[in-house]
């Protein structure tokens, strides 16, 4: 066997697959990025690689920065690589390997004055942030930022030496203001509703507490475009770092895994300047609300519908749910019944087409996507991706029968075995809690749907907690393969 090349600059001619066309010693930073995981590896930077492919976009390099103490690994297997790493796009029928560059530098978590300095270079004109859905400091309750969370109240107290996110963009900003500089654009890639409007109050109430002038400097001078992001982008393990060295012969110790599907849809509102990405695929729009509603409602509602009634039948990926005639059918059935009909029409798009091409992704099986990671975090998923499909049906007097026994199944899972009485192991920041909570709904529905921060006044309705309480029951009494057997069967 060949002996695989370590990924370097240095080693780039020796790669026999596709790197980068352009001289990444000639790259300049232009954005500063927050959250340097795998979905940003495998999205926003492709499409800058693209843009730079074509000789475009090569005065908008990005700077990776480090918050938590977990990037620190992160940042030291790319610095030991050139920030070099290789993306993998898997169809049903293929692999193709390729070595991208547009990240030229990786600033280490703690750094604060670094991150900040970097934040006040008039030549960075975008802050962008891929932090996950629970990274964001909302109230469930509320649907709102809180401030008086410990680590934005600490960043209040210590406007200079922040910890957070949010503190230091408010740092950078503030340095702007001071020094005459145009404020940068906050662009968020994290796949939350309206993740603009979000990423603005928590900036925006970050400052409040340590300066309300510069609060309000933020709210009128900064912009905070809306955009909607997909791509399925599994963890990388030991498995992918071997395939990329056997498969394609690249010794690469961060490589990112992803379909051969992507999509991003961006609102145009970017004072500072931006890379001209509509040349790589990106969708420019005025109000990216339709595209938002149809991916979060029908792909990431579709995930929680495949994922729980896998998780409890001990299904372990994503294709194999696909595969399992109950787990597909009932997917159909919601879908087609209860979630499109509540997705209003999104420009040039057919929206039965859009879900037979989410169906088609989900059953790839290159991809290795695990039921697991789809049941991750449901206390943050759920509010977001299931519940407001719930209300509007609700409110216009539809059935939620389907999605009542998405939100059973979902209760179910979190109680913390599988139907054949597996552990299932945490896999929720909320865990011991919903675990407690649901295993109280089995005698006591309402104990479920009484958690106001996840379902609000929809778990109050009579229509709703009726369809909930029966369909509950019955996981526990019959089964989930029974159950959905009943369901399926009308």
């Amino acid at each position: 066997m060949k002996m695989a090349q370590k990924l370097s600059q240095q080693t780039l001619t020796a790669i026999s697959h596709p790197v980068p066309a352009y001289d990444r010693a000639a790259l300049t930073a232009g954005m500063v990025h927050f959250g340097v995981g795998n979905f940003h590896r495998a999205h926003q930077a492709v499409y800058l690689d693209r843009l730079m492919n074509a000789g475009q976009g090569l005065d908008f390099a990005i700077i990776g920065a480090g918050v938590m103490p977990g990037d620190q690994r992160m940042r030291d297997t790319l610095a030991g690589q050139d920030h070099l790493y290789t993306v993998v796009e898997q169809s049903a029928a293929a692999s193709d390997a390729r070595v991208i560059g547009p990240m030229i530098d990786y600033l280490a978590p703690g750094d604060s004055d670094r991150v900040i300095a970097r934040l006040a270079d008039p030549a960075i004109r975008i802050a962008s942030l891929t932090i996950t859905e629970g990274g964001y400091f909302i109230d469930a309750a509320t649907g709102h930022f809180d401030p008086t969370h410990p680590a934005i109240a600490a960043d209040g107290q210590n406007p200079d030496t922040p910890r957070t996110v949010f503190g230091l963009l408010v740092a950078g900003l503030r340095a702007r203001r001071a020094a005459g500089v145009q404020a940068f654009t906050v662009m968020c890639c994290d796949n939350i509703p309206h993740n603009g409007t979000v990423t603005r109050e928590a900036v925006v109430e970050t400052a409040r507490l340590s300066d309300p002038a510069l609060a309000e400097w933020i709210a009128a001078n900064v912009a905070f475009p809306n955009g909607m992001v997909d791509r399925i982008t599994p963890a990388t393990s030991d498995r992918e770092r071997a395939m990329v060295r056997d498969d394609f012969g690249i010794a690469d110790e961060a490589p990112v895994f992803c379909e051969d599907f992507i999509q991003w849809v961006l609102e145009d509102n970017f004072p500072a300047g931006r890379p001209p990405l509509e040349l790589a695929g990106v969708e420019f729009v005025a109000d990216v609300t339709p595209w938002e509603m149809m991916k979060i409602r029908i792909l990431n509602g579709g995930h929680a519908i495949i994922a729980y009634p896998a998780g409890l039948m001990d299904i372990h990926f994503v294709h194999e749910a696909m595969e399992n005639d109950l787990v597909a059918a009932f997917l159909e059935k919601v879908e087609t019944d209860e979630i499109i009909p509540a997705v209003p029409p999104v420009p040039g798009t057919d929206l039965t087409a859009y879900f037979t091409k989410v169906k088609e992704r989900c059953a790839n099986p290159k991809i290795a996507d695990t039921v697991r990671r789809l049941c991750l975090d449901g206390s943050n998923r759920q509010p977001k991706f299931i519940i407001p499909t719930i209300a509007d049906r609700l409110a216009a007097g539809q059935s939620v029968d389907g999605l009542a026994l998405e939100s059973a199944l979902w209760c179910r899972y979190c109680a913390g075995v599988t139907d054949s009485g597996k552990v299932i192991e945490p896999n929720d920041p909320n865990w011991d809690r919903l675990t407690e909570t649901a295993q109280q709904a089995r005698n006591d529905p309402s104990a479920w749907l009484n958690m106001a921060e996840i379902y609000g006044a929809t778990g109050r309705d009579p229509r709703f907690a009726s369809a909930f309480a029966d369909w509950l029951a019955a996981l526990w009494r019959d089964g989930t393969a029974a159950t959905l057997r009943r369901y399926l069967g009308g």
